[in-house]
């Protein structure tokens, strides 16, 4: 069956690095478009950053420009997004989600929380 499985949050304190993992199988992975999403407590699930299915390609929220890089490694079926200069308004719990190149399928994980607090 189809999973997505998220580890590596975590509380840090402002200004640390968190890297999110995310193992996908059950799908065609190498046809997936991947993307990381988070959201806080009371506010709506928001995008945090996608990569195409070949990885040639990165789209990331404001939020996220230059402090997160999301990667993947299609031999092994992992994407993952390194957190730096964290904040504390990245404290949210972050979802693993995938779509399929043609819009035929997506699928979510079930979260890692992250905290980012002194």
């Amino acid at each position: 069956q189809v999973q997505l499985v998220e580890s590596g949050g975590g509380l840090v304190q402002p200004g640390g690095s968190l890297r999110l993992s995310c193992a996908a199988s059950g799908f065609p992975f190498n046809k997936s478009h991947m993307s990381w999403y988070r959201q806080a407590p009371g506010k709506l699930r928001e995008m945090v950053a996608e990569i195409v299915s070949t990885g040639e390609s990165k789209i990331y929220a404001d939020h996220a420009k230059g402090r997160f890089t999301i990667s993947r490694d299609n031999a092994k079926n992992m994407v993952y997004l390194q957190m730096n200069s964290l904040k504390p308004d990245d404290t949210a719990v972050y979802y693993c989600h995938a779509r399929g190149r043609y819009g035929d399928y997506e699928y979510w994980g079930q979260g890692t929380q992250v905290a980012v607090s002194s």
